[in-house]
Parts: structure tokens; C-alpha cells; sequence
């Protein structure tokens, strides 16, 4: 009882604040109450949780209430707020500025409909979830967002930022297809030209020890998320797939230097569990990798239908996932052309679909199975995502050559073919056991 009285204080704060920003209030309440009991359901419901994991429960739920507020009181003195919609946008550039990055990505089939009135209905649910938030007047960080920056990793993307783009207030950053020298030439350009751009912005000269900070910070903060991705290594692993990906999710909207502290006492705890031997799997569970688009805020679904099923997820080799964490910026370079080169070397590690040939990313799934002894791979593909969907089959056959069954999902964020999916993952489940 006193736990319900608590979120109804904080939902009649947060509509006050939503109002405050002149959004549709009735009809945020009515898109976000089927989010909160989404993952009451299936987050919240789990067993055996690591404690420490309260204050990342605490990240999602205030992601349009607390955070926001926090931001309005840092843009009042003086700082901007940067919203992206990548993993490609080189946060370290921001930090040193004094700017806030905040991922906007929606993850959440309700607003999708009002993102249909524009957009077609064939493509990329994650574009028309994140578009249809701003368009239906229930996204709070569009009235205070100064920024936002898209990027060219799909088409659908792309042609998004051209009808989206007015005022100059989004920024679009041209990521290559390939890897070359050339390639590598152009992205060090578009590094460049991000930092210009956010100076004009924020009013602020990068500067070499700040950018050196920032740097620091965002290594510590890929350590701490490296760390707790090892802790899943662990035969009977002392948290769920599940709780992994909402730490994960959190990271894309939290202060950088809360959460990595925050994180790094979660470590702790685990780190005690395993000591105790205290697992989250039973010794029959299944280890499974997930591997493919990113699930955002608000996009449990996957994990939760493999988890209840008796699996347990290990590893994440999605943007939500190793993507983010893995690969470090060199802190040893000197002279601000030399850090800027190191930090766009780091970001074009980032083995995403869109680039071919992208042999790469093979590898490291291959690793990844390696190193997280998995059982299977469920390889994740957002309806119309075609450059995972297409690089599903290298992919599913070089998992088969490793001796490693692997199924494709393919779905959207509905929860239409809920039942169907199940029956799928439930046969991939049966079959690892065979």
C-alpha cells in the first residue's frame, strides 16, 4: 500500500512538471502507466535481485521525471542538453563541454501510431516509436532539448533527420560504410565538425584537460559496465539478463559520474554474491547471447520471453550492450588534435550492420559465445532493420560452423505476437537441451 501511495505521489509530480512543458499530459499518463506496468511485470517481478539494483529500477522510472527536473536546473545555469539517438555521438566532446547527453530512442509501440501520420508504416519501429513521442506531444525532453543529434547509420534514419530538421536545432553526423584510411579521414572530419558545432552551441572552447576529464570518465564508466558484463561469465551469473539491460538502459540517460559510482557499488554486491554463491539461474538454465538491434527504454520484451522460459541472457552484443562499453579512448595522447583523433579511432570501433564488408562483428560474436560459454544465440532484428536482418545469415552461418545454433527473431515492439515468439523460443530452448 504505502509503495502505491509513493508512485502515485511521484506520477502527480511528474504531471505537474509535464505540464509545466506544455505536453499532453492525459495522454503521456495513459502511454507511460502501460510502460510502468510493463515492467512491474517483468522486471520488478523477478527473484533474487541484487539490492543495489533499487537505484537503477529508480533511473527508469524517473527518466521523464527526476532527470528532467535535473536538467531544467542545469540548462538554468547555463549548460545544454544534447539528445541522441546513437551510440556513434562521441559523448566525451559533450562532457567537456558542460553539456548533458540524454538518448531519446523510443522503445514503446503506443506512440508509434502518431509517427504514422508522417512516417510509412514499413519502417524500423524504433524510428516511429522515438519520432511518434515528439509528434504526439508526450517526449519531455523536447521543449528543453537544444540540440539533437542524428547520424547515417540506416536509411530510414537519414530521411528521417531530412524531414525532421528546422531551426538548425538538429545536427546530423555522417558516419562511413566502410573502414579504410579514407573512411577513417572523414569520420576524424565529422569528429571534428561535431566539436565546432557544439562550441558555437554551448558558447565554451573545448579545452585539452577538461576533454582529458571527460575522457577519464567515460573509460571508468566503460570499465564499471565491463565489469558487470564479466560477472555474467560466472556459471550461475549473480543477476539476470533482464537486470543487466536495465542498467544498461540507464546509462544512456544518467549523469555519467552518478551512475558509474552507482555502478561500481552494484559491482561490489555481485562480486559479494558470487563469493556467497548466490546465482540468479537454476542449473539447468540455458545461456543465451542476444545479438542485433538495441532494446531501449521501454523495450523488455525479448529478454523477458527468453528469461521466462527458463534461459538466462549472458551477454548482449547489441547497442545496449558490448557496443556501448567495449573499447576504450587512449588517455595518453597530448595536444587537442591527438585526443579528438583517439576518440574518433575508439567510436569507429563500433561494429555496427551498417558497415560492409563487417567481418569484424563476426569475430566478436564469435568471441563473445567464446567467452560467455552460451548455449545459443537469438539474433534480434527490429521489423524492417534490413542491414541486421541481411547480416542475420553470415552471421546464423558462421555460428553454425562454430557449433553454435543460433534463431532469428524478427518482431516490432507490440505485443501482438507475444504468444507466437514464445512458442519459437520455447522450441530453440527445447532443441539446445536435445
Amino acid at each position: 500500500m504505502a509503495a502505491r501511495i509513493r508512485r502515485e505521489e511521484c506520477m502527480a509530480r511528474s504531471d505537474e512538471l509535464l505540464k509545466d512543458l506544455g505536453l499532453d499530459v492525459d495522454l503521456h499518463r495513459r502511454i507511460f502507466d502501460a510502460v510502468d506496468r510493463n515492467f512491474r511485470e517483468t522486471v520488478l517481478a523477478q527473484k533474487i535481485r541484487p539490492a543495489r539494483m533499487a537505484y537503477f529500477d529508480g533511473v527508469i522510472h524517473e527518466a521523464h521525471g527526476g532527470r528532467v527536473r535535473e536538467i531544467i536546473e542545469r540548462r538554468a545555469a547555463g549548460d545544454k542538453l544534447i539528445g541522441t539517438f546513437c551510440i556513434y555521438v562521441p559523448e566525451e566532446i559533450v562532457l567537456a563541454l558542460g553539456a548533458i547527453p540524454v538518448a531519446l530512442c523510443g522503445g514503446t509501440s503506443l506512440s508509434i501510431p502518431y509517427a504514422e501520420k508522417l512516417l510509412p508504416r514499413d519502417i524500423c519501429p524504433l524510428v516511429k516509436s522515438t519520432v511518434g513521442l515528439a509528434l504526439s506531444n508526450t517526449c519531455p525532453y523536447s521543449p528543453i532539448e537544444d540540440l539533437a543529434v542524428g547520424e547515417t547509420t540506416c536509411d530510414a534514419k537519414k530521411k528521417t533527420w531530412d524531414l525532421l530538421a528546422k531551426n538548425g536545432d538538429l545536427y546530423v553526423i555522417e558516419l562511413p560504410q566502410k573502414k579504410g584510411a579514407r573512411d577513417r579521414d572523414l569520420w576524424f572530419e565529422e569528429v571534428c565538425q561535431f566539436k565546432t558545432r557544439l562550441e558555437r552551441l554551448t558558447g565554451r572552447t573545448l579545452d585539452p584537460e577538461r576533454l582529458a576529464g571527460a575522457v577519464r570518465l567515460m573509460n571508468r564508466k566503460r570499465r564499471a559496465l565491463a565489469r558487470l558484463n564479466d560477472f555474467r561469465k560466472e556459471a550461475n551469473p549473480p543477476l539476470s539478463g533482464l537486470d543487466a539491460l536495465v542498467v544498461m538502459q540507464g546509462a544512456l540517460l544518467d549523469d555519467a559520474i552518478r551512475f558509474t559510482e552507482r555502478l561500481e557499488a552494484l559491482n561490489d554486491e555481485l562480486e559479494d554474491r558470487v563469493r556467497r554463491g548466490i546465482g540468479v539461474a537454476s542449473e539447468r538454465a540455458k545461456r543465451i547471447m542476444i545479438s542485433g538491434c538495441p532494446s531501449v527504454l521501454g523495450n523488455w520484451k525479448l529478454h523477458a520471453l527468453v528469461e521466462s522460459a527458463g534461459a538466462i541472457v549472458v551477454c548482449d552484443e547489441t547497442c545496449t550492450g558490448s557496443r556501448y562499453y567495449e573499447n576504450l579512448v587512449e588517455e595518453d595522447r597530448s595536444g587537442l588534435e591527438a585526443q579528438i583523433a583517439a576518440i574518433a579511432d575508439r567510436y569507429l570501433k563500433i561494429e555496427c550492420s551498417c558497415f560492409s564488408p563487417n567481418a569484424e562483428r563476426i569475430d566478436s560474436i564469435l568471441r563473445l559465445a567464446r567467452e560467455h560459454r552460451v548455449h545459443g544465440v537469438v539474433q534480434y532484428v527490429l521489423q524492417y532493420c534490413h542491414t541486421y536482418n541481411v547480416e542475420a545469415v553470415a552471421v546464423a552461418a558462421a555460428l553454425k560452423d562454430a557449433g553454435v545454433p543460433s534463431l532469428k527473431v524478427v518482431t516490432d515492439y507490440a505485443e501482438s505476437d507475444t504468444g507466437q515468439l514464445r512458442l519459437r523460443v520455447d522450441a530453440f530452448l527445447e532443441g539446445l537441451g536435445r
